[in-house]
């Protein structure tokens, strides 16, 4: 197995200053059986969250880092919420649902999930020492985010490292939780220049306090996303389904670090679904070996993950920063919504939710529609997306586009000008349904940044050919949560308990 899965504890004198940190806090961490399933948490866990915010820097929020946050952010719902979107609205037959990420505390999107999945791990096998250790999250927005909070409310020194043309909105949230103005390191260009990122990690690195945590090829982010964003998905398909005959015909998601598409491995297991894997047409790396910028923020390019599982991919789908840029504004405008209220016949309800989509979201839209015309999908036909964060991220960007793009008015002619050009125009252009050698060529472009760049045997790239690689990595979900019952149960903290509420960042 490769570097961060591994089964035992790999530094003993390291893993024992970890417990007497969390034991003086009384920090509990949750088994990632629990967050796939939090209705069978304890109901005096489930009580005691509704004491404590959403969106606060204390410990107990872990505990939240799950799909199944109700929609006030306190409660717990039995099926995660999700937006069926309407035909009138997507111009297909077929069901696009879509799972809500902006539920999650603390950042308001999945991410959080990810740096758990990545970090705890590392903790429980006495790889990352909280008195020593900065966790450094490289990032083009979200994950740093998430790996900032879990990191705090851990009490553990953490850097986030982010091209500095991400959003506004991002940098503010990151400048009220880092602990040090100097733990946000701003890397050049944009989503495309993940590169950039990696040259700054590799700098940091050569501090041995420093551990990267990279979400591109940390399996910790595969793992805990086909260990708990799939049975989530899978849940909220059955949900829409009910008694029906509705078909789970496609899985679709933008390729980012490819963490989010490992869901697809689970779904393609547990209900047939294909796998679609959406990216910036502007930026057509897995389509077409092609490079550029875009501003589909949250999906970074000019690289194939690590942690992508391409031989089991079967689509890949080219969508616009045009449509995601245009399409924000539509849907969070007062225009924009009193003319989709009109053309689609929308309510206040489908209208307010359309807040719960930020760009990649947006974006993973669009290639559910994709997917759905390229299939022929009917109205016994569902297609499976996630939007990743909200609409909040972006405001800036909503108002760079309605200034930029639509002069500053955007009003009820633009609007259906979006809407007519930018949803019911959707095409099948700029698709790939993808044979073995196209899989293969897509898997061996990986090769330049994996093994020439970043020093990856050549042994350990080629490993992931076998389907078996990743399947034996779920496998290591048991072995983990054992591990994390063991460290809570020598903290003193039984199942059941919570603990205490925030640790405050030392060292």
């Amino acid at each position: 197995m490769p570097i961060g899965v591994e089964r035992e504890i790999v530094d003993q004198a390291a893993y024992q200053r970890t417990l007497e940190r969390f034991r003086d806090a009384g920090i509990r961490l949750p088994r990632i059986a629990e967050l796939a399933d939090p209705p069978s948490m304890a109901a005096d866990i489930a009580a005691e969250l509704h004491t404590v915010e959403a969106d606060a820097p204390d410990a107990r929020n872990l505990f939240r880092v799950h799909w199944h946050n109700a929609k006030d952010r306190k409660g717990m719902a039995d099926t995660p919420e999700h937006i069926v979107l309407p035909p009138e609205l997507t111009g297909v037959d077929a069901k696009i649902i879509v799972a809500i990420g902006s539920r999650f505390p603390m950042i308001r999107a999945h991410k959080v999930l990810a740096a758990y999945g990545c970090l705890v791990p590392r903790l429980v096998t006495g790889q990352f020492d909280p008195t020593r250790h900065r966790a450094v999250w490289p990032s083009t927005g979200n994950y740093c985010r998430g790996g900032v909070a879990i990191s705090r409310i851990l009490g553990c020194r953490s850097v986030a490292v982010l091209p500095e043309g991400m959003s506004r909105e991002r940098f503010q949230w990151l400048g009220n939780w880092v602990t040090d103005p100097t733990d946000i390191l701003r890397t050049p260009g944009t989503e495309s220049n993940v590169k950039e990122i990696y040259d700054a990690c590799h700098e940091l690195a050569k501090d041995p306090d420093n551990i990267i945590l990279n979400q591109f090829n940390e399996f910790g982010n595969y793992i805990i996303h086909r260990a708990v964003t799939g049975p989530a998905m899978e849940k909220i398909f059955l949900a829409a389904k009910g008694d029906g005959p509705l078909r789970a015909r496609a899985y679709v998601s933008a390729s980012g670090s490819a963490g989010t598409l490992a869901a697809g491995d689970h779904l393609k297991k547990s209900l047939g679904a294909a796998i679609g894997v959406v990216e910036a047409l502007e930026c057509p790396t897995l389509l077409y070996n092609g490079y550029g910028e875009h501003n589909i923020q949250g999906i970074g390019d000019k690289h194939v993950p690590f942690i992508h599982n391409v031989l089991n991919t079967d689509f890949v789908v080219g969508v616009s920063d045009k449509a995601s840029d245009a399409l924000n504004v539509l849907f969070n405008t007062t225009a924009g919504r009193a003319y989709l209220a009109r053309r689609c016949g929308l309510d206040q309800e489908a209208l307010a939710a359309l807040a719960d989509l930020g760009l990649s979201s947006i974006a993973n839209i669009l290639g559910a529609i994709k997917m759905a015309k390229y299939m022929e999908l009917g109205p016994d036909d569902a297609v499976l997306t996630v939007a990743t964060d909200g609409a909040e991220m972006y405001g800036t960007e909503l108002d760079k586009t309605a200034g930029d793009v639509f002069g500053g008015a955007f009003d009820d002619v633009t609007a259906a000008e979006v809407f007519g050009r930018y949803l019911l125009a959707v095409a099948t252009d700029n698709m790939l349904e993808m044979t073995r050698y196209d899989r293969e060529r897509v898997f061996n472009l990986g090769y330049y940044t994996w093994v020439e760049q970043q020093g990856v045997s050549l042994e350990d790239f080629d490993a992931r050919r076998d389907p078996s690689f990743w399947d034996d990595l779920v496998d290591m979900v048991p072995v983990w949560d054992g591990m994390i019952e063991t460290f809570n149960a020598e903290i003193g903290i039984v199942r059941g308990k919570l603990g205490q509420s925030p640790l405050a960042p030392r060292g």
